[in-house]
């Protein structure tokens, strides 16, 4: 790599044009904290220089301005830029986590669910960058958050975060075998109180009900269709799951035309969940976080006033963790709070309901403890 070159020609309010973060230099620094602006992660307010931003000259500070000066840093083109009028607006309608000063209460909530990992082998990881480097440093986090007690594998831990239950199973069967018939879970009391709900699945068509695996679609990381009245008691058709358990892929749309749900819960794929190792990179904590270093920062910038985005684990392994619990939110203290308190499956679901104002409390989350110390205020 060509060595970044230090621009002291063509300057701008005293720092060279493309030298956003002022440390004199123009190189792959500025690229990235103009990249974090653009997608939502860096308030304008947050740049050291602004006016430095605009190396291309059409008068706003984005994306194609991080590309210039990444092609600067790499000896692409010349680092003596000209930089164009661009100016921090006198007010913005973005809020960041943990910046929220008054009152936000939260309308969408986010809940990406991850795989088979003891929070040991996420933090500090060198296969974890963004989760370590960009994401907790503005989050709330928890450090003693578990499964329930010896609950594995997989697919009763989505039932739980579903329903405060596993209906005591203990495998990952199915919806033919593990079938449930009862309305006491989240999406019925959400429906019930007139809120939305949607199931963004990756890897399925959304032109029937997932009721088996397909592709990279493991149907024991979608807790919904286990539930007869979503499924019509598992019929391929059923009009209720067409219609909520959505692909992935429609969820970019959604967020651009402010259509998504008050509440989402997003499974990734077995390549992107940590799940299994799948080339390139073969190493499942990488695939995730290079997964969510692409997708985090589209719910981040489409919903940073009122939402809540929680990224979870499924289930330690080889025990029952410590998992990761990350929230993301305006209302969440942030900054990288963490703290000790012991929290499980039950904790999340108890915190949405509480959320959404929702009765009763499903199963064990009447007895837990919510996530409210992650946050400023809350609910």
């Amino acid at each position: 790599m060509v060595a970044a070159q230090a621009v002291l020609a063509a300057t701008v309010a005293a720092v060279p044009c493309g030298d956003v973060n002022g440390d004199g230099i123009v190189d792959i620094g500025d690229a990235l904290v103009v990249a974090e602006f653009d997608v939502g992660v860096r308030q304008c307010e947050q740049l050291n220089h602004p006016e430095a931003c605009d190396v291309n000259g059409d008068d706003v500070c984005n994306i194609d301005d991080a590309l210039r000066i990444a092609q600067c840093d790499v000896g692409l083109v010349s680092c003596a830029f000209t930089c164009g009028p661009f100016t921090c607006p006198s007010t913005t309608t973005t809020t960041l986590p943990g910046t929220c000063t008054g009152a936000c209460p939260i309308q969408t909530v986010f809940l990406i669910l991850m795989e088979n990992h003891n929070w040991s082998s996420i933090k500090g990881s060198p296969s974890a960058p963004y989760i370590n480097d960009t994401l907790l440093p503005i989050a709330s986090h928890a450090e003693q958050y578990y499964n329930p007690p010896n609950l594995h594998p997989s697919e009763p831990n989505y039932l739980w975060l579903e329903a405060g239950t596993n209906f005591g199973i203990l495998n990952d069967d199915d919806p033919s075998s593990n079938h449930q018939s009862t309305s006491r879970h989240l999406v019925d009391l959400l429906e019930a109180a007139g809120l939305s709900w949607r199931a963004y699945q990756e890897d399925i068509s959304g032109t029937d009900c997932p009721l088996t695996d397909v592709g990279l679609y493991h149907v024991h990381h979608d807790p919904f269709v286990y539930f007869d009245d979503v499924t019509q008691g598992n019929n391929p058709r059923a009009a209720r799951c067409i219609e909520h358990v959505r692909p992935y892929s429609e969820l970019q749309t959604d967020l651009i035309n402010d259509t998504v749900a008050r509440y989402n819960f997003i499974t990734p794929d077995v390549c992107h969940d940590m799940h299994d190792a799948c080339a390139p990179l073969n190493d499942p904590v990488q695939q995730g976080d290079a997964w969510l270093s692409t997708e985090v920062p589209k719910i981040l910038q489409a919903y940073a006033n009122n939402g809540a985005l929680f990224i979870g684990w499924d289930e330690g392994k080889p025990d029952d963790g410590p998992i990761g619990l990350i929230v993301l939110s305006p209302i969440a203290k942030g900054g990288g709070y963490e703290n000790t308190i012991h929290y499980t499956h039950s904790s999340t679901l108890r915190t949405i309901e509480e959320i959404f104002g929702v009765t009763p409390m499903l199963g064990d989350a009447a007895n837990a403890t919510d996530l409210r110390d992650l946050f400023v205020s809350f609910p």
